[in-house]
Protein backbone atom coordinates (compact mmCIF):
# COMPACT_ATOMS: atom_id res chain seq x y z
CA UNK A 1 0.00 0.00 0.00
CA UNK A 2 1.13 3.42 -0.76
CA UNK A 3 2.34 5.45 2.52
CA UNK A 4 3.38 9.15 2.70
CA UNK A 5 7.32 9.00 3.54
CA UNK A 6 8.02 12.80 3.94
CA UNK A 7 6.42 16.03 5.74
CA UNK A 8 6.40 18.01 2.13
CA UNK A 9 4.04 15.07 1.12
CA UNK A 10 1.99 15.72 4.21
CA UNK A 11 1.49 18.93 3.76
CA UNK A 12 0.66 18.95 0.14
CA UNK A 13 -2.04 16.31 0.72
CA UNK A 14 -3.29 18.33 3.75
CA UNK A 15 -3.23 21.64 1.42
CA UNK A 16 -5.65 19.46 -0.94
CA UNK A 17 -7.95 18.28 2.22
CA UNK A 18 -8.43 21.53 3.23
CA UNK A 19 -10.17 22.54 -0.94
CA UNK A 20 -12.05 19.22 -0.64
CA UNK A 21 -13.64 19.40 2.90
CA UNK A 22 -14.01 23.25 2.84
CA UNK A 23 -15.98 22.60 -0.42
CA UNK A 24 -18.76 19.58 -0.21
CA UNK A 25 -20.69 21.45 2.77
CA UNK A 26 -21.42 24.55 0.07
CA UNK A 27 -22.76 21.83 -2.29
CA UNK A 28 -25.11 20.46 0.42
CA UNK A 29 -25.85 23.85 1.52
CA UNK A 30 -27.26 25.28 -2.06
CA UNK A 31 -29.21 22.04 -2.07
CA UNK A 32 -30.89 22.69 1.07
CA UNK A 33 -31.34 26.79 0.04
CA UNK A 34 -32.69 25.01 -3.13
CA UNK A 35 -35.70 23.47 -1.27
CA UNK A 36 -34.34 19.58 -1.69
CA UNK A 37 -35.16 17.95 1.22
CA UNK A 38 -32.11 17.37 3.68
CA UNK A 39 -33.20 13.49 4.02
CA UNK A 40 -32.78 12.70 0.13
CA UNK A 41 -29.06 14.92 0.13
CA UNK A 42 -27.91 12.82 2.80
CA UNK A 43 -29.04 9.45 1.32
CA UNK A 44 -27.40 10.20 -2.01
CA UNK A 45 -24.14 11.98 -0.15
CA UNK A 46 -23.99 8.54 1.65
CA UNK A 47 -23.38 6.17 -0.81
CA UNK A 48 -20.46 8.24 -2.91
CA UNK A 49 -18.82 9.02 0.41
CA UNK A 50 -18.53 5.40 0.95
CA UNK A 51 -17.80 4.65 -2.82
CA UNK A 52 -14.86 6.86 -2.46
CA UNK A 53 -13.52 4.61 0.43
CA UNK A 54 -13.27 1.67 -1.59
CA UNK A 55 -11.95 3.73 -5.02
CA UNK A 56 -8.99 5.00 -2.83
CA UNK A 57 -8.54 1.35 -1.12
CA UNK A 58 -8.80 -0.29 -4.56
CA UNK A 59 -5.92 2.32 -5.90
CA UNK A 60 -3.66 3.51 -3.32
CA UNK A 61 -4.45 0.89 -0.95
CA UNK A 62 -3.02 -1.63 -3.53
CA UNK A 63 0.07 0.53 -4.23
CA UNK A 64 3.44 -1.61 -3.56
CA UNK A 65 4.29 -5.14 -2.40
CA UNK A 66 2.22 -7.04 -0.22
CA UNK A 67 3.73 -8.01 2.74
CA UNK A 68 3.42 -9.25 6.20
CA UNK A 69 3.98 -6.36 7.92
CA UNK A 70 2.38 -3.91 5.80
CA UNK A 71 -0.36 -6.15 3.76
CA UNK A 72 -2.15 -4.28 1.22
CA UNK A 73 -5.87 -3.20 1.34
CA UNK A 74 -7.35 -6.67 0.24
CA UNK A 75 -5.30 -9.04 2.04
CA UNK A 76 -7.02 -6.82 5.85
CA UNK A 77 -9.92 -7.16 4.28
CA UNK A 78 -9.94 -10.81 3.50
CA UNK A 79 -8.53 -11.14 7.61
CA UNK A 80 -10.90 -8.90 9.53
CA UNK A 81 -10.08 -11.92 12.57
CA UNK A 82 -6.42 -10.82 13.03
CA UNK A 83 -7.31 -6.86 13.51
CA UNK A 84 -11.05 -6.53 15.06
CA UNK A 85 -10.15 -4.75 17.63
CA UNK A 86 -8.76 -1.85 15.81
CA UNK A 87 -11.89 -2.11 13.27
CA UNK A 88 -13.99 -1.15 16.03
CA UNK A 89 -11.70 1.81 16.22
CA UNK A 90 -12.62 2.37 13.09
CA UNK A 91 -15.88 2.13 12.81
CA UNK A 92 -16.60 3.87 16.04
CA UNK A 93 -15.12 6.77 14.18
CA UNK A 94 -17.75 6.24 11.79
CA UNK A 95 -20.62 6.43 13.89
CA UNK A 96 -19.39 9.58 15.63
CA UNK A 97 -18.57 11.91 12.62
CA UNK A 98 -21.51 10.45 10.73
CA UNK A 99 -23.86 12.05 13.33
CA UNK A 100 -21.93 15.38 13.51
CA UNK A 101 -22.13 15.67 9.35
CA UNK A 102 -25.70 15.07 9.94
CA UNK A 103 -26.05 17.54 12.28
CA UNK A 104 -24.09 20.17 10.66
CA UNK A 105 -26.58 19.66 7.59
CA UNK A 106 -29.19 21.00 9.89
CA UNK A 107 -26.77 23.76 11.48
CA UNK A 108 -25.81 25.28 8.41
CA UNK A 109 -29.39 26.66 8.44
CA UNK A 110 -29.92 27.72 11.84
CA UNK A 111 -26.59 29.85 11.63
CA UNK A 112 -25.12 29.95 8.71
CA UNK A 113 -22.45 28.11 6.05
CA UNK A 114 -19.96 30.03 7.71
CA UNK A 115 -20.35 30.15 11.07
CA UNK A 116 -21.51 26.75 11.73
CA UNK A 117 -18.13 25.67 10.03
CA UNK A 118 -15.71 27.40 12.53
CA UNK A 119 -17.65 26.68 15.21
CA UNK A 120 -17.75 22.69 14.74
CA UNK A 121 -14.05 23.20 12.98
CA UNK A 122 -12.39 24.89 16.10
CA UNK A 123 -14.26 22.22 18.53
CA UNK A 124 -12.88 19.25 17.02
CA UNK A 125 -9.58 21.04 16.88
CA UNK A 126 -9.48 21.88 20.52
CA UNK A 127 -10.46 18.61 21.50
CA UNK A 128 -9.66 16.00 19.04
CA UNK A 129 -5.60 17.76 18.13
CA UNK A 130 -4.84 17.26 22.26
CA UNK A 131 -5.81 13.59 22.39
CA UNK A 132 -4.06 12.79 19.56
CA UNK A 133 -1.06 15.04 20.34
CA UNK A 134 -1.08 12.33 23.38
CA UNK A 135 -2.20 9.41 20.82
CA UNK A 136 0.32 10.33 18.32
CA UNK A 137 3.53 10.15 21.22
CA UNK A 138 3.42 13.78 21.72
CA UNK A 139 5.88 13.59 18.08
CA UNK A 140 4.56 17.11 17.33
CA UNK A 141 6.10 20.21 18.99
CA UNK A 142 4.21 20.76 21.92
CA UNK A 143 5.49 24.67 21.67
CA UNK A 144 3.86 25.26 18.17
CA UNK A 145 0.50 22.71 18.53
CA UNK A 146 -1.06 24.51 21.27
CA UNK A 147 -0.92 28.14 20.54
CA UNK A 148 -2.46 27.17 17.49
CA UNK A 149 -5.51 24.99 19.02
CA UNK A 150 -5.77 27.97 21.04
CA UNK A 151 -6.14 30.18 18.01
CA UNK A 152 -8.96 27.88 16.97
CA UNK A 153 -10.86 28.31 20.44
CA UNK A 154 -10.45 32.34 19.65
CA UNK A 155 -12.07 31.56 16.55
CA UNK A 156 -14.55 29.47 18.01
CA UNK A 157 -15.85 32.00 20.51
CA UNK A 158 -15.60 34.89 17.58
CA UNK A 159 -17.98 32.53 15.10
CA UNK A 160 -20.49 32.38 18.38
CA UNK A 161 -20.33 36.26 18.43
CA UNK A 162 -20.28 36.44 14.90
CA UNK A 163 -23.63 34.30 14.71
CA UNK A 164 -25.05 36.77 17.42
CA UNK A 165 -24.29 39.63 15.60
CA UNK A 166 -26.05 38.88 12.50
CA UNK A 167 -29.10 36.95 14.12
CA UNK A 168 -29.83 40.61 15.52
CA UNK A 169 -28.76 42.43 12.12
CA UNK A 170 -31.29 39.91 10.49
CA UNK A 171 -33.89 40.96 13.11
CA UNK A 172 -33.17 44.98 12.59
CA UNK A 173 -33.99 44.06 8.52
CA UNK A 174 -37.05 42.26 9.03
CA UNK A 175 -38.31 44.84 11.86
CA UNK A 176 -37.71 47.69 9.37
CA UNK A 177 -38.54 45.83 6.17
CA UNK A 178 -41.38 47.40 3.47
CA UNK A 179 -44.04 45.09 4.87
CA UNK A 180 -44.58 47.12 7.91
CA UNK A 181 -46.28 49.55 6.02
CA UNK A 182 -49.26 47.65 4.92
CA UNK A 183 -50.07 47.48 8.48
CA UNK A 184 -48.04 43.40 9.01
CA UNK A 185 -44.30 43.40 10.64
CA UNK A 186 -42.07 41.50 8.62
CA UNK A 187 -42.50 38.60 10.93
CA UNK A 188 -46.42 38.75 10.52
CA UNK A 189 -45.86 38.65 6.80
CA UNK A 190 -43.86 35.65 6.81
CA UNK A 191 -45.98 33.56 9.45
CA UNK A 192 -48.66 34.61 7.10
CA UNK A 193 -47.16 32.41 4.37
CA UNK A 194 -45.86 29.70 6.11
CA UNK A 195 -49.28 29.20 6.94
CA UNK A 196 -50.62 29.24 3.51
CA UNK A 197 -47.69 27.20 2.67
CA UNK A 198 -48.96 24.15 5.81
CA UNK A 199 -52.41 24.19 3.52
CA UNK A 200 -51.21 22.36 1.05
CA UNK A 201 -49.93 18.76 1.13
CA UNK A 202 -46.95 18.28 3.14
CA UNK A 203 -45.92 14.78 1.86
CA UNK A 204 -43.61 14.68 -1.05
CA UNK A 205 -46.09 12.48 -2.69
CA UNK A 206 -49.28 14.80 -2.65
CA UNK A 207 -47.56 17.07 -3.46
CA UNK A 208 -48.01 18.78 -6.76
CA UNK A 209 -44.98 21.00 -7.90
CA UNK A 210 -45.98 25.49 -7.86
CA UNK A 211 -46.99 26.64 -10.92
CA UNK A 212 -43.98 28.48 -12.23
CA UNK A 213 -43.99 32.15 -11.64
CA UNK A 214 -42.11 35.20 -12.43
CA UNK A 215 -40.13 36.41 -9.59
CA UNK A 216 -38.40 39.72 -10.14
CA UNK A 217 -34.37 39.59 -8.45
CA UNK A 218 -34.09 40.22 -4.82
CA UNK A 219 -31.02 41.33 -3.67
CA UNK A 220 -28.41 39.31 -1.15
CA UNK A 221 -28.66 40.71 2.81
CA UNK A 222 -32.52 42.48 2.87
CA UNK A 223 -35.76 41.83 4.57
CA UNK A 224 -36.87 40.18 1.12
CA UNK A 225 -34.04 38.03 0.48
CA UNK A 226 -34.64 36.79 4.08
CA UNK A 227 -37.56 36.20 3.54
CA UNK A 228 -37.73 34.76 0.08
CA UNK A 229 -34.95 32.00 1.57
CA UNK A 230 -37.45 30.80 4.32
CA UNK A 231 -40.16 30.47 2.21
CA UNK A 232 -37.91 28.94 -0.40
CA UNK A 233 -35.45 26.20 1.59
CA UNK A 234 -36.83 22.95 2.86
CA UNK A 235 -35.42 23.82 7.01
CA UNK A 236 -37.80 26.03 8.52
CA UNK A 237 -35.86 28.21 10.96
CA UNK A 238 -36.26 32.25 10.41
CA UNK A 239 -37.22 33.43 14.24
CA UNK A 240 -35.59 30.05 15.99
CA UNK A 241 -33.72 31.07 19.22
CA UNK A 242 -30.26 31.75 18.99
CA UNK A 243 -29.15 28.25 21.55
CA UNK A 244 -31.08 25.61 19.31
CA UNK A 245 -28.37 26.74 16.42
CA UNK A 246 -25.67 26.88 18.83
CA UNK A 247 -26.27 23.90 20.73
CA UNK A 248 -26.60 21.72 17.05
CA UNK A 249 -23.92 23.28 16.01
CA UNK A 250 -21.37 22.40 19.38
CA UNK A 251 -22.84 18.78 19.41
CA UNK A 252 -21.60 18.50 15.63
CA UNK A 253 -17.84 19.69 16.73
CA UNK A 254 -18.00 16.91 19.71
CA UNK A 255 -18.59 14.53 17.35
CA UNK A 256 -16.14 15.54 14.77
CA UNK A 257 -13.48 15.46 17.75
CA UNK A 258 -13.32 12.30 18.60
CA UNK A 259 -13.93 10.50 15.27
CA UNK A 260 -10.17 11.46 14.48
CA UNK A 261 -8.33 10.19 17.56
CA UNK A 262 -10.87 6.60 17.22
CA UNK A 263 -9.13 6.47 13.45
CA UNK A 264 -5.50 7.38 14.83
CA UNK A 265 -5.97 4.44 17.74
CA UNK A 266 -6.77 2.13 14.78
CA UNK A 267 -4.46 2.50 12.46
CA UNK A 268 -1.60 2.83 15.48
CA UNK A 269 -2.86 0.36 18.52
CA UNK A 270 -1.89 2.12 21.03
CA UNK A 271 -3.65 0.57 23.73
CA UNK A 272 -1.81 -2.93 22.33
CA UNK A 273 -4.97 -4.32 21.83
CA UNK A 274 -3.93 -6.84 18.45
CA UNK A 275 -2.06 -9.97 18.95
CA UNK A 276 2.16 -9.64 18.72
CA UNK A 277 1.94 -10.75 15.57
CA UNK A 278 -0.38 -8.98 13.78
CA UNK A 279 0.70 -6.32 11.75
CA UNK A 280 -1.43 -2.73 12.63
CA UNK A 281 -4.57 -1.88 10.45
CA UNK A 282 -3.18 0.40 7.09
CA UNK A 283 -5.03 3.18 6.72
CA UNK A 284 -7.04 2.06 3.43
CA UNK A 285 -8.77 -1.21 5.47
CA UNK A 286 -9.44 1.22 8.47
CA UNK A 287 -10.90 3.61 6.13
CA UNK A 288 -12.95 1.18 4.60
CA UNK A 289 -13.92 -0.09 7.70
CA UNK A 290 -14.89 3.58 8.91
CA UNK A 291 -16.88 4.49 5.88
CA UNK A 292 -18.96 1.61 5.86
CA UNK A 293 -19.98 2.36 9.60
CA UNK A 294 -20.68 5.88 8.49
CA UNK A 295 -22.98 4.77 5.59
CA UNK A 296 -25.02 2.28 7.97
CA UNK A 297 -25.82 5.16 10.33
CA UNK A 298 -26.08 7.46 7.78
CA UNK A 299 -28.44 5.69 5.77
CA UNK A 300 -30.63 4.41 8.89
CA UNK A 301 -31.10 7.74 10.59
CA UNK A 302 -32.06 9.42 6.91
CA UNK A 303 -34.44 6.53 6.53
CA UNK A 304 -35.72 7.32 9.56
CA UNK A 305 -36.40 10.83 9.40
CA UNK A 306 -38.14 10.58 5.82
CA UNK A 307 -41.09 9.56 7.74
CA UNK A 308 -40.28 11.03 10.85
CA UNK A 309 -38.63 14.74 9.79
CA UNK A 310 -37.80 17.57 12.39
CA UNK A 311 -37.01 21.62 11.96
CA UNK A 312 -40.24 22.03 9.60
CA UNK A 313 -38.61 19.33 6.96
CA UNK A 314 -41.87 18.08 4.88
CA UNK A 315 -42.74 14.43 5.61
CA UNK A 316 -41.05 11.75 2.82
CA UNK A 317 -41.25 8.24 1.77
CA UNK A 318 -38.47 5.82 0.18
CA UNK A 319 -40.40 5.92 -3.25
CA UNK A 320 -40.53 9.59 -3.31
CA UNK A 321 -37.06 9.76 -2.40
CA UNK A 322 -35.97 6.63 -5.63
CA UNK A 323 -38.55 8.91 -7.85
CA UNK A 324 -37.23 12.35 -7.13
CA UNK A 325 -37.36 14.70 -9.75
CA UNK A 326 -34.58 16.60 -9.30
CA UNK A 327 -31.92 15.18 -11.22
CA UNK A 328 -29.54 18.14 -10.60
CA UNK A 329 -30.11 18.11 -7.32
CA UNK A 330 -29.39 14.15 -6.68
CA UNK A 331 -25.89 14.30 -9.19
CA UNK A 332 -24.92 17.52 -6.92
CA UNK A 333 -25.16 15.52 -3.43
CA UNK A 334 -23.59 12.55 -5.26
CA UNK A 335 -20.69 14.73 -6.01
CA UNK A 336 -20.29 16.23 -2.51
CA UNK A 337 -19.99 12.55 -0.90
CA UNK A 338 -17.08 11.36 -3.42
CA UNK A 339 -15.65 14.79 -2.29
CA UNK A 340 -15.79 14.79 1.05
CA UNK A 341 -14.60 11.17 1.08
CA UNK A 342 -11.32 11.91 -0.55
CA UNK A 343 -11.34 14.55 1.76
CA UNK A 344 -11.04 12.40 4.66
CA UNK A 345 -8.64 9.72 3.17
CA UNK A 346 -6.28 12.54 2.19
CA UNK A 347 -6.46 13.76 6.17
CA UNK A 348 -5.56 10.08 7.07
CA UNK A 349 -3.01 9.55 4.84
CA UNK A 350 -0.89 12.89 5.56
CA UNK A 351 -1.81 12.34 9.45
CA UNK A 352 -0.34 9.07 9.42
CA UNK A 353 2.89 10.62 8.01
CA UNK A 354 2.92 13.51 10.15
CA UNK A 355 0.86 13.11 13.19
CA UNK A 356 -3.00 13.41 13.12
CA UNK A 357 -2.54 16.71 15.53
CA UNK A 358 -0.83 18.23 12.83
CA UNK A 359 -2.77 17.25 10.06
CA UNK A 360 -6.00 19.05 11.96
CA UNK A 361 -4.94 21.94 10.25
CA UNK A 362 -7.24 20.82 7.68
CA UNK A 363 -10.10 21.65 10.20
CA UNK A 364 -9.28 25.75 8.75
CA UNK A 365 -11.54 24.53 5.78
CA UNK A 366 -13.93 27.77 7.18
CA UNK A 367 -11.32 29.66 4.95
CA UNK A 368 -13.18 28.17 2.42
CA UNK A 369 -16.20 27.46 3.09
CA UNK A 370 -16.94 31.17 4.06
CA UNK A 371 -15.65 32.23 0.69
CA UNK A 372 -18.36 30.31 -0.89
CA UNK A 373 -21.10 31.40 1.35
CA UNK A 374 -20.22 35.02 1.03
CA UNK A 375 -19.89 34.67 -2.79
CA UNK A 376 -23.12 32.17 -3.74
CA UNK A 377 -25.29 32.88 -1.15
CA UNK A 378 -24.94 36.59 -0.26
CA UNK A 379 -24.23 35.71 3.43
CA UNK A 380 -23.19 38.71 5.62
CA UNK A 381 -24.59 41.18 3.21
CA UNK A 382 -25.74 44.86 4.10
CA UNK A 383 -24.76 43.35 8.00
CA UNK A 384 -23.21 45.93 10.58
CA UNK A 385 -20.34 47.29 11.13
CA UNK A 386 -19.50 45.30 14.05
CA UNK A 387 -20.88 41.92 12.38
CA UNK A 388 -17.39 42.59 9.61
CA UNK A 389 -15.15 42.98 12.23
CA UNK A 390 -16.06 40.22 14.03
CA UNK A 391 -16.17 37.84 10.97
CA UNK A 392 -13.06 39.56 9.76
CA UNK A 393 -11.10 38.61 13.09
CA UNK A 394 -12.55 35.24 12.94
CA UNK A 395 -11.16 34.90 9.78
CA UNK A 396 -7.94 35.92 10.70
CA UNK A 397 -7.57 33.77 13.58
CA UNK A 398 -7.94 30.74 11.22
CA UNK A 399 -5.48 31.94 9.51
CA UNK A 400 -3.11 32.21 11.97
CA UNK A 401 -4.02 28.77 13.58
CA UNK A 402 -3.71 27.06 10.17
CA UNK A 403 -0.48 27.75 9.56
CA UNK A 404 0.95 27.19 12.90
CA UNK A 405 -0.55 23.15 13.30
CA UNK A 406 1.07 22.91 9.95
CA UNK A 407 4.34 24.40 11.26
CA UNK A 408 4.07 21.30 14.15
CA UNK A 409 4.69 18.55 11.76
CA UNK A 410 6.91 15.89 12.50
CA UNK A 411 7.75 12.40 11.31
CA UNK A 412 6.04 9.80 13.30
CA UNK A 413 7.82 7.19 15.46
CA UNK A 414 7.36 3.85 15.08
CA UNK A 415 5.44 2.51 18.36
Amino acid sequence: MYLVKDIDGAIALMAAALVLLGTWPVVLAVLERRGRLPQHTFLDFSLTNFLAAVLVGLTFGQIGPDSPDTPNFLTQLARPQDTWPSILFAMAGGVVISLGTLATQYGWAYVGLSVTEVMASSLKVVIGTTLNYFLDGRINKAEILFPGVGCFLVAACLGSLVHSSNAADNQEKLSRSRHATTGNTANEELTKNLLDKEEKPKDCEEAKPDEPKAVEKIEAGTADFLIHLEDKRSIKVLGSHTLVGLGIVTFAGICYSLFSPAFNLATNDQFHLLPGTAPHLGIYAAYFHFSLSCFAVGVGLNLWFLYRPMAGVPQSSLRAYIHDPDTGGRALALLAGMVCGLGNAFTFMAGQAAGYAAADAVQALPLVSTFWGVVLFGEYRRSSRRTYVLLGSMLFMFVVAMVVLMASSAHRKPL
